[in-house]
């Protein structure tokens, strides 16, 4: 079962920036304290994501190696 405050963003497929870009965007629009979980396949997103997590204030919870990329578990800072 998922809780209601974890909403999934499959971003599978997209180059940098766009991975980056639309997980900013969604975060956005979420309340504090929200979960994301971003699944990307861009090789890149295992440094973009952790970086704007950074910036952003958000908190990366977990970075989980997938067979085809990664999945990103982000709190809304």
């Amino acid at each position: 079962m998922t809780l209601a405050s974890e909403a999934v963003f499959d971003l599978k497929g997209l180059k940098c920036p766009l991975p980056v870009l639309r997980s900013r965007k969604k975060l956005s629009a979420m309340l504090a304290g929200e979960d994301l979980v971003v699944e990307t396949t861009d090789p890149l997103a295992v440094i973009d994501i952790p970086h704007m997590c950074r910036e952003d204030g958000h908190i990366l919870l977990k970075t989980i190696k997938t067979e085809d990329g990664h999945r990103f578990h982000i709190r809304r800072g």
